[in-house]
Formats: C-alpha cells, sequence, structure tokens
C-alpha cells in the first residue's frame, strides 16, 4: 500500500515536469506560456523553435509518462495500481505543481503511459493519429479522433476494467483540454 502511494505520488511528480519550458530555455527560446498558442507543449514548441526542439518535447513529455508505468510494473502486476499510476503522469501534465497547475493538452504523456500498459493499443493510436494527420494536417483534430477511439482500442486489444477506465477518463481530459481548438475546427479556423 505504501509502494503504491508512492509510485502514484513519484508518477504525478514526474508529469509534473514541464519539458517544454526546460528545451525553450535550454535552446534560448521564448517561455512557450507566452508565445505562439500559450500551451506548454510539442506542436506550441515546433512553431517557436523548429523541429529539433519539438521532438525533444515530444520525446520528453512521452518518457515522464511512460517511465513512472514501466517503474510500477516492475514493481507490481495490480492493474489498478498500474492505471492509477498512469493517471497521475498525465494528470502531472496537465496540472504540474512546480508550474501553478498550468500545464499542456497532454498527448505525448497520454502515449507515453498507453505505450507502457499496453504497446499494441499505442500503435494503434499512433496509427490513428498519423493516418489524421496525413490526411487533414491538422494535430488537434488528430489527437482528438485518436482520444475518441483510444477506449475502444483499449476494450478490444487489451480488456481489463481499470484500464478501459483510465482509457475514458484520459480521454475526457484529452478532449477537454482541446475545447478552444474543438472551437476553432467548428469555426473553420484551426490549423
Amino acid at each position: 500500500m505504501i509502494i503504491d502511494s508512492l509510485l502514484v505520488l513519484l508518477a504525478y511528480l514526474s508529469g509534473s515536469i514541464s519539458t517544454a519550458i526546460i528545451v525553450c530555455k535550454i535552446m534560448h527560446l521564448p517561455d512557450p506560456r507566452s508565445q505562439g498558442s500559450g500551451n506548454p507543449g510539442a506542436t506550441n514548441v515546433l512553431r517557436l523553435g523548429g523541429k529539433k526542439a519539438a521532438a525533444t518535447t515530444l520525446a520528453g513529455d512521452m518518457l515522464k509518462g511512460l517511465i513512472p508505468v514501466l517503474i510500477a510494473s516492475a514493481l507490481t502486476s495490480n492493474q489498478t495500481t498500474l492505471a492509477l499510476v498512469a493517471m497521475f503522469a498525465f494528470l502531472g501534465h496537465l496540472y504540474p505543481i512546480f508550474f501553478r497547475f498550468k500545464g499542456g493538452k497532454g498527448v505525448a504523456t497520454a502515449f507515453g503511459v498507453l505505450l507502457g500498459l499496453s504497446w499494441p493499443v499505442a500503435m494503434v493510436v499512433s496509427a490513428t493519429w498519423l493516418t489524421m494527420a496525413y490526411i487533414f494536417k491538422i494535430s488537434s483534430l488528430s489527437a482528438l479522433t485518436a482520444a475518441i477511439l483510444a477506449p475502444v482500442y483499449m476494450w478490444v486489444l487489451e480488456p481489463a476494467k481499470s484500464y478501459f477506465l483510465l482509457m475514458i477518463l484520459l480521454s475526457l481530459l484529452l478532449i477537454w483540454r482541446h475545447r478552444s481548438n474543438i472551437k476553432k475546427l467548428i469555426e473553420g479556423t484551426e490549423d
């Protein structure tokens, strides 16, 4: 019980590390919270600093979701504990304690936790995102489509109740965090 609680706490703290802010500071770029879309995520860092900065941000955001799940998986096989670790790593990215609870939208971190929980689901979600991005060239639409379909993929490929419930919660939070993008998509102004 104490180990489970520590794993969840460490997952939240890991998720709270803002890769975008760190990358921008190291690469002498503007703070992503005050430039572009104002979102501390890979897409905004791409606008501010190019592909290298964005790829580094994407990898860091993914790893801060993946690593806590892998560590927890090495210490327990309890699916509820693993789902909680995944959820709190994701919540750390959305609401980071180190940055006044103002974080990113969570797409890369969600992918990282998915990769740790079920790589087949992560691959299908990734394929959905990539297909949508290739066809429509709109990152937010790709993320929203993948988020909506992720619980279905989890149910079919990894039918564990705790993982399915986790995916519903992650998907709802991803959709909520993209509400401004949804408005722009409806208005036809999203790029």
